[in-house]
């Protein structure tokens, strides 16, 4: 169905190539995974399934891509349209219509299908991926997993062969990923469409891919069957780590297998489980909320929130989408609408509002990194944004240094609308950081970031907590959760259902328990470290006389 024919990719200016040499094949009914750390070609890769590579981005295409028999170099995108869907990271972005019928009828009305067609197709993709009662609603107000459902309909109205997600799940919540994937296996199974998906969040979809696709970075890919790339690969979902570790055979690609294989991990976890040292409860407040309250045209978002966040503490903000945390941050921080309650910060000088300080000061106390992170980058590159940054901090932190540890290997001389959504979010984080304010809110921060950026995206916060600062991380990753917080705050339907330490909070749930807690339960386990360190502890007094 999809061929890359010794594929080179190009770009102009780059030093090295995209991709280099591809050779490979998907095959029709197939759900293959691209995997790979942030910036290493997987976009490229996959607009060159639809010809958006070269069209569109630029640069030079040697070799052959054909899909379902079509060269994608005579084909440009819009004659592909009715072989390859695509479905971008932000499914708001591709909406061009006010409801949910009308986007999914938009497409079929561009391609010229019969009415008679249209209303027939419409009707069984409602069915499908279960919109039907959401038909007449407006789409933006709809859950991030309805509305990314819903960007997934509006592609596959025109019978598409191929469909080509880019991380679909990766600003969901745990519910929301597995109904568009419950939705995308679906296709792939019953109507036998081909299905090429981008995911950083490895842990949700590896168990239903078919084939990985792998980038290690030198532009090359490696394709075969997930167990197989995995074993080897740089990058892999806490399941794998753990059953490395383990010294598992097979290697388990899903919670029921990985526990079958447990029993005999449980008996050598003798060693209690290693936990993050929780803040002493006695440092000081660095910021107190009493009673906030948000509305929107009379609709609470927050409602008579309370909240305490202290020196040296990571905080978790979790719920489902729509629960009202980026609400509740954006009023704690002072730019957003808050209709009643008091924010309080403390400085040298006594307390203060950030809603009631210039946007300098406001800054130097609370800093916020939103989920849209391009909205704060405006200059013409990359080189621009940190200096700017650098020359506004007071603190002599390096924005250049932050990046690199982030996602390394960005040019300054790159324009920041040219990055990919992992590298926008590693370049704003770094130029927020440079000003190390007192209190840090980072609104989905992992959202396009691999493992190894988490892993260096912890040591910063960690960092910042040790320095003495609050640092709230709203997110729906629940592996970043596990191992970055020390605490966890739970919001549904704008009220805070939970707050306590890490460990007693996400282990409860089903939903929000990471991998290797449902895999070893009863036991305390968080993160694959803490059992690898578990089981050193454990061979050391084994081995001492």
């Amino acid at each position: 169905m999809i061929t890359f024919d010794h594929v080179t990719v190009q770009y102009d200016d780059a030093p090295a190539p995209a991709l280099s040499d591809v050779d490979l094949t998907v095959e029709e009914g197939e759900l293959c995974l691209v995997v790979g750390h942030t910036g290493v070609g997987k976009s490229t890769l996959l607009g060159a399934v639809n010809g958006l590579v070269p069209h569109f981005t630029g640069g030079t295409l040697y070799g052959r891509v054909t899909v379902d028999g079509r060269d994608t170099a005579h084909h440009p995108p819009r004659e592909l349209a009715d072989v390859v869907g695509v479905v971008g990271q932000d499914p708001l972005d591709g909406f061009v219509t006010d409801t949910v019928e009308e986007e999914l009828a938009y497409t079929m009305e561009q391609l010229a299908i019969p009415p008679g067609t249209m209303r027939k197709r419409v009707e069984e993709t409602l069915d499908l991926l279960g919109l039907a009662d959401l038909r007449h609603r407006a789409l933006h107000e709809l859950s991030g997993g309805q509305q990314q459902r819903v960007a997934i309909g509006s592609v596959l109205t025109a019978q598409p062969r191929v469909l080509v997600l880019d991380e679909p799940t990766s600003a969901l919540d745990p519910t929301a990923a597995e109904e568009v994937l419950a939705a995308v296996t679906r296709l792939v199974h019953d109507l036998g469409v081909t299905v090429l998906m981008a995911e950083h969040r490895l842990e949700r979809v590896v168990q239903y891919a078919d084939r990985i696709i792998h980038l290690p970075g030198d532009g090359h890919a490696r394709i075969g069957a997930p167990a197989e790339i995995l074993r080897t690969s740089s990058i892999a979902p806490p399941i794998v780590d753990l059953g490395r570790a383990a010294g598992w055979e097979p290697l388990p690609l899903s919670i029921r297998d990985a526990r079958r294989k447990a029993a005999s991990l449980r008996t050598r976890l003798t060693a209690p489980a290693p936990v993050r040292a929780v803040p002493d409860g006695d440092r000081p407040a660095l910021l107190t909320a009493r009673k906030v309250t948000v509305a929107y045209q009379g609709v609470p978002a927050v409602r008579e929130v309370d909240l305490v966040l202290r020196a040296g503490e990571v905080t978790a903000l979790m719920g489902r989408n729509g629960s009202g945390k980026s609400s509740l941050l954006w009023a704690l921080q002072g730019t957003g609408p808050r209709r009643a309650g008091t924010v309080a910060v403390n400085r040298s000088t006594g307390t203060a509002d950030p809603h009631e300080l210039s946007a300098a000061d406001a800054r130097q106390l609370v800093g916020l990194v939103p989920q849209t992170p391009a909205d704060l980058l405006y200059l013409e590159s990359v080189g621009d944004e940190l200096g700017q940054a650098e020359t506004e901090s007071a603190t002599g932190l390096s924005a250049r240094a932050l990046l690199d540890r982030l996602a390394p290997g960005i040019d300054d001389a790159t324009h920041p609308r040219d990055l990919s959504e992992g590298q926008k979010v590693a370049l704003v984080l770094a130029i927020q950081l440079t000003a190390a304010p007192k209190v840090v809110f980072l609104d989905e921060p992992t959202r396009g970031l691999d493992y190894r950026a988490k892993s260096e995206l912890i040591d910063v916060v960690d960092g910042l907590a040790a320095e003495g600062r609050s640092v709230v991380v709203s997110t729906h990753d629940v592996e970043f959760a596990a191992r970055a917080a020390d605490r966890v705050v739970v919001m549904a339907e704008g009220d805070i259902v939970a707050d306590g330490p890490t460990g007693d909070v996400i282990v409860a749930s089903p939903i929000f328990a990471p991998q290797t807690a449902k895999i070893l339960a009863p036991l305390p386990f968080l993160t694959v470290g803490q059992v690898i360190a578990a089981l050193a502890d454990a061979a050391h007094e084994g081995a001492t006389p």
